[in-house]
C-alpha cells in the first residue's frame, strides 16, 4: 500500500510539473513578444561614456621642462615624457596618442637593452684579452678599457630600469584616464 502512495505521489508531482512545462517554441514567443512592447532600447555604455574613478589622486601635470624638445637622457634620447607631451593636448588625447607615446618608450628601452647586450659583449672580449696579455702595460690599458665599460653597462642598467618605470607610469596614467588597454599596444 505504500508503494503505491509512493508512485502516486511522484506521478502528480511529476505529471504537473510536465503539463505546466513551457516548450522552447513558448519561451521563444513570449520573449519576441517582449522585446515588441520595448518602446525604446536601452543604453548602451562605451569607454566614452565613463569618467575616471574619482577616488584616485590625479597624477601631477608635467612641468613645462619635462615637455620641452630639448629634455634628453644621459644618452641624448628624448625622454618618452617629452615625446609624448609634444602631441596632442589634454582634451585630445586618443589611440595615437597612447600608442605613440608607448612605442615611444618601447623603443627606448629595447635600444638599452641592446646597448647593454653590446657592452656586455665588450666586456666578455676584453676579460678574454686581459687574459690573454702578457705585457703589464697592455694589461693595464685593456683593464682601464674594461672598467670604463663596467661603469657604462651599470648606467645602461639604471636607465633601463627608469624606462621600465616610465613605461609602468604610462600604462598606470592610461589606467587612470580610462584608455582602454589595447590603445597602448
Amino acid at each position: 500500500m505504500t508503494r503505491f502512495i509512493a508512485v502516486l505521489a511522484a506521478i502528480v508531482v511529476f505529471g504537473t510539473a510536465w503539463a505546466t512545462a513551457q516548450t522552447l517554441a513558448d519561451v521563444a514567443r513570449a520573449e519576441e513578444a517582449r522585446r515588441k512592447a520595448i518602446a525604446q532600447p536601452s543604453k548602451v555604455y562605451t569607454a566614452a561614456n565613463l569618467t575616471p574613478d574619482f577616488t584616485t589622486p590625479v597624477p601631477p601635470a608635467m612641468s613645462s621642462a619635462d615637455a620641452a624638445p630639448g629634455n634628453t637622457t644621459p644618452s641624448g634620447n628624448q625622454t618618452p615624457a617629452a615625446v609624448a607631451d609634444a602631441g596632442a593636448p589634454a582634451g585630445q588625447r586618443d589611440q595615437a596618442y597612447w600608442s605613440a607615446r608607448m612605442m615611444a618608450a618601447r623603443t627606448q628601452l629595447e635600444r638599452s637593452r641592446t646597448f647593454a647586450d653590446a657592452l656586455q659583449s665588450r666586456i666578455a672580449a676584453l676579460t678574454a684579452d686581459f687574459i690573454n696579455r702578457d705585457d703589464p702595460a697592455q694589461r693595464s690599458v685593456i683593464e682601464q678599457d674594461r672598467t670604463k665599460a663596467l661603469a657604462e653597462l651599470e648606467r645602461v642598467k639604471k636607465e633601463m630600469d627608469d624606462q621600465g618605470k616610465a613605461i609602468a607610469a604610462i600604462e598606470d596614467e592610461a589606467r587612470r584616464a580610462g584608455v582602454p588597454p589595447g590603445w597602448l599596444r
